[in-house]
C-alpha cells in the first residue's frame, strides 16, 4: 500500500479495474484557466473514472464557493457515484496538481482513509502511454458511504481570527503574491483586495514543478523564504478553499500536516466588512 499522499500512473495502471479501487477525476479550473472540466472528461479520462465536480458536491445553500457540505448530504452524493465505505480512492486532475488536493482534503475530511493522489495527474498519465475513455463514465450501483466530518480539519474565520491574535497557529495564505499585497482585484465581486493582517503568502505554484510537489529541500526553502516555520501549527487559506489544500499537501509531504483548512478562505474574510484586511507585504 501507498506510505505517501501520491500513487504513480504505473501503480495505478496495473490496478485498473481492481475492485477496491476507486479512481475519481476531481478536475476543476478557476475561470481564467478557460478550460471546461467536463467537457474535458467527456473527451478523455482515464478508464472507469468517476467524474467528482467540487462545485456539484459542495453546500448549494452557502452563498460562498464550493463550501463542505452538511455530512448527511455528502454521503447521499457519494453513494449515488458508487463510492462506498472501504474503497481504496486515487483522485487526479487535468492539470497535473491542482483541484486533486482539494478532493483528496474534502475526503479526509469526512474520514475517508484510503485516498491518493496520481502523482503528475493526467498529464503523467497520458505521457506513460496509458489509454483514456471518452464519454460518460461507467454507472456504477449505489453503496453505503459513511461520512463523519472531522471538524478540527475544517477552520472558520473565528478560527482565523483566534489564530492570528494569539499566535498558536501561522496562517499561510497560497493566493499569489499580486493578489496577496492587494495589487489586484479579486475575481469574486465584492470581495476586497489584500490579506488577513499577520498572515503569510506561499504561493502554491512556487511549491510545484511540471505537475508535482517540488523535492523535500526545496519545499522547506520555500516555506522558510516566506517566513514559514514548518515545524510550528499552519492553518492553510487561499481565495476559496481550493489551493490551500496544495500548501496542506506539501506540509503533510514533510511531515508536518497543517492544523486546518479554511473552507470560507478570503472570498469570505474579503467580503466581511467586519474583518481587517492588510495591503502590501507580509
Amino acid at each position: 500500500m501507498p506510505t505517501t499522499p501520491f500513487v504513480t500512473a504505473d501503480w495505478l495502471h496495473a490496478r485498473l479495474g481492481a475492485p477496491d479501487i476507486v479512481i475519481l477525476d476531481g478536475s476543476w479550473y478557476l475561470p481564467a484557466q478557460g478550460r471546461d472540466a467536463r467537457a474535458e472528461y467527456l473527451a478523455g479520462h482515464i478508464p472507469g473514472a468517476i467524474r467528482f465536480d467540487i462545485d456539484t458536491m459542495s453546500d448549494e445553500t452557502s452563498s460562498l464557493p464550493h463550501m463542505l457540505p452538511r455530512p448527511e448530504v455528502f454521503a447521499s452524493r457519494m453513494r449515488a457515484l458508487g463510492v462506498g465505505d472501504g474503497a481504496h480512492i486515487v483522485v487526479y486532475d487535468g492539470m497535473g496538481l491542482f483541484s486533486a488536493p482539494r478532493v483528496r482534503w474534502m475526503l479526509k475530511a469526512y474520514g475517508v482513509r484510503d485516498v491518493e493522489i496520481l502523482e503528475g495527474g493526467l498529464p503523467a498519465w497520458v505521457a506513460a502511454g496509458y489509454p483514456l475513455e471518452d464519454g460518460e463514465g461507467r454507472p456504477r450501483a449505489r453503496r453505503h458511504f459513511t461520512a463523519r466530518l472531522d471538524h478540527g480539519a475544517v477552520a472558520d474565520a473565528s478560527d482565523i481570527a483566534r489564530a492570528l491574535e494569539s499566535g498558536s497557529a501561522q496562517v499561510v495564505d497560497a493566493r499569489s503574491g499580486a493578489r496577496f499585497r492587494g495589487e489586484e482585484a479579486e475575481p469574486r465581486p465584492g470581495v476586497r483586495p489584500g490579506h488577513m493582517p499577520g498572515a503569510s503568502n506561499v504561493h502554491y505554484a512556487a511549491l510545484q514543478s511540471e505537475g508535482r510537489l517540488k523535492e523535500e529541500a526545496a519545499l522547506r526553502a520555500v516555506f522558510a523564504e516566506n517566513g514559514v516555520d514548518v515545524g510550528k501549527p499552519v492553518i492553510t487559506t487561499c481565495g476559496s478553499g481550493v489551493t490551500a489544500a496544495i500548501v496542506g499537501l506539501a506540509l503533510e509531504t514533510l511531515g508536518r500536516p497543517p492544523r486546518a483548512l479554511y473552507d470560507g478562505s478570503w472570498s469570505e474574510w474579503g467580503s466581511d466588512p467586519e474583518r481587517p484586511v492588510a495591503t502590501g507585504p507580509a
